[in-house]
């Protein structure tokens, strides 16, 4: 029981020496993430599409 309660105090040691960021960062850090996801999924989506209209044709007439 020692052990847990001595991890638990040096877990909360250290989070106290943590660096939080403001709430004005993590607004403006969740937005680029979100930014940047839909660009990598726009981007992915144009090639799947250039991917699936190539295959068409050499697939020839259905």
């Amino acid at each position: 029981m020692s052990r847990i309660r001595r991890f638990l105090d040096e877990a909360w040691s250290e989070l106290k020496k943590v660096t939080w960021p403001t709430r004005e960062q993590t607004r403006n850090l969740t937005i680029l993430v979100f930014v940047i996801s839909g660009l990598i999924g726009l981007f992915i989506s144009i090639f799947d599409q250039a991917y699936n209209i190539v295959l068409a044709f050499l697939a020839g007439p259905a």
